[in-house]
């Protein structure tokens, strides 16, 4: 009986989709893209709304009349990745066809597309946290005794951000960082439950902003995307950029960044309609990009290392 490659598209399509949010340790900034609009390919269309302030209440004619204006701005996803998969058929028939292709997928996305998308959004808010001028430089010493502790440094961090905005704040730390502040306050952090694509984790915080591990390969402030094609850049995938730094954390508001990731309709093919080879054939493709509000730009802070 053969296999509904149609309805197998579609289920990978969703489980990809959620997996990528709930994998994501960046997976908490798609919360504010939940009135996107989106019909297929790289172009979004995010809402803007518009009020006028307060006026002075008249006690004959009663309240002046405001404006609202909600409009929906155009945006396109500047990331559009993605790569072509091919299973031999005499290796997979079509009963094996589905776990087969589920563990292949879902180890591609886990292992390569997940930590690109990770190290795009840190990288695209450390640069404009360091254009607007919301950064500083530090080196974290495990066991330092005299300078400025990594505790100071991320307060100091915090009051700037807190000049701006009083709402929830997100912190995303680098291990080396985050092992410096757990020695220099012992158990004096606590934790807080943090969710991301609807499961709850305990994660250590500073005065309620939950620290997010972040794994070193992606906290950088710029990253060089290979083509999958140029000689040296064939293995696909992302790497450090040459003039990047590395990031100790990077504090943003739970509202700031506005991020989005699609993936565009799969496709399967069977061995009999791939022509290429005697094969099943998977292509998969996502769209993705974040954005920050020109008024959210201050409710971001990016702490580099400095040199030694």
């Amino acid at each position: 009986m053969a296999i509904n490659t149609l309805a197998t598209a579609t289920l990978f399509q969703k489980t990809l989709d959620q997996l990528a949010v709930q994998e994501a340790v960046t997976g908490w900034m798609e919360a504010n893209a939940s009135q996107v609009q989106y019909n297929g390919g790289a172009e979004v269309k995010i809402p803007k709304m518009t009020v006028q302030g307060l006026a002075d209440y008249d006690r004959d004619n009663g309240y002046v009349q405001g404006a609202v204006t909600m409009e929906y701005e155009t945006f396109r996803m500047t990331q559009d990745r993605g790569r072509k998969f091919q299973l031999d058929a005499m290796a997979v028939d079509e009963a094996n066809f589905i776990p087969t292709a589920s563990t292949v997928m879902g180890e591609f996305q886990r292992t390569f597309v997940v930590p690109e998308i990770d190290a795009y959004r840190i990288s695209a808010l450390a640069t404009k946290a360091i254009t607007a001028k919301q950064a500083s430089e530090f080196k974290p010493e495990i066991g330092k005794t005299t300078g400025v502790p990594a505790f100071v440094e991320f307060k100091t961090a915090l009051k700037e951000v807190r000049k701006h905005y009083q709402g929830p704040l997100v912190a995303h730390v680098s291990s080396d960082f985050l092992l410096a502040l757990q020695l220099e306050l012992a158990d004096k952090i606590h934790t807080v439950t943090f969710a991301v694509g609807g499961i709850n984790t305990q994660v250590p915080s500073i005065d309620g902003v939950p620290l997010i591990e972040t794994a070193s390969d992606r906290m950088y402030s710029a990253i060089t995307m290979n083509d999958g094609t140029t000689a040296g850049q064939e293995v696909g995938g992302y790497k450090k950029a040459t003039d990047a730094k590395d990031v100790n954390f990077l504090i943003a508001s739970r509202i700031a960044p506005l991020a989005v990731s699609k993936q565009d309709k799969m496709r399967i093919f069977t061995p009999d309609n791939y022509q290429k080879a005697n094969a099943w054939a998977m292509d998969y493709r996502r769209f993705h990009d974040i954005w920050v509000r020109d008024n959210t730009v201050n409710q971001l802070f990016v702490s580099t290392v400095a040199a030694a």
